[in-house]
């Protein structure tokens, strides 16, 4: 072998080395972590309270940018404010590894207002994906709580969260809108 060849073998190996995570995020880890979690989002992710959000199967970029956003203070709510401000990255992303890897649960609702929302919810799939089942960096909405998505929306609305295109892609939908989207969403 000469000596281009060794060059371009350790090139490509050093490549794929540095391309490698510092660490891979441990869910077993985020399981321990996720303790102070339960109270309110559930075992295992699932909350039982409309209020808050479930977690479980949500998208893992998702879920540690928000947490990092919490802890930062670029989404404000003092509670998760309080709970994220002694994580780290490292557990910040154990957290988010292990609620994206637990089984959803399906939130349920008025069928026939589902039935509605549906057709409205093409705009929302090309960013939620095809299955609402969340896209990355976009949360999952499939089976999360018709109230919590309904009060997100309003919020996205009336700019107390912020998020540059949900604004603008909400902007000419009512609240009844809101409502059977929220509905559809949380009955898959």
């Amino acid at each position: 072998m000469n000596s281009l060849q060794q060059s371009l073998i350790l090139s490509f190996f050093l490549t794929a080395f540095l391309t490698l995570p510092v660490s891979a995020a441990d869910t077993a880890a985020g399981e321990q972590k996720a303790e102070p979690c339960t109270s309110c989002h559930g075992q295992k992710g699932n909350s039982s309270n409309a209020q808050w959000p479930n977690l479980a199967a949500q998208q893992s970029t998702y879920l540690a940018n928000q947490l990092k956003a919490f802890k930062a203070g670029d989404r404000i709510n003092l509670m998760m404010q309080s709970m994220t401000a002694n994580l780290n990255n490292e557990d910040i992303n154990n957290l988010a590894a292990y609620f994206s890897s637990q089984k959803p649960v399906k939130a349920g609702g008025d069928p026939a207002l589902a039935k509605s929302g549906e057709s409205k919810a093409a705009m929302c799939l090309g960013c939620h994906g095809s299955t609402a089942q969340g896209n990355g960096q976009f949360p999952r909405l499939a089976g999360q709580h018709p109230e919590y998505l309904e009060q997100q929306l309003k919020a996205f609305k009336d700019g107390s969260r912020k998020s540059g295109p949900m604004q603008a892609i909400i902007a000419n939908l009512s609240e009844a809108d809101f409502k059977a989207l929220a509905t559809y969403f949380g009955s898959l």
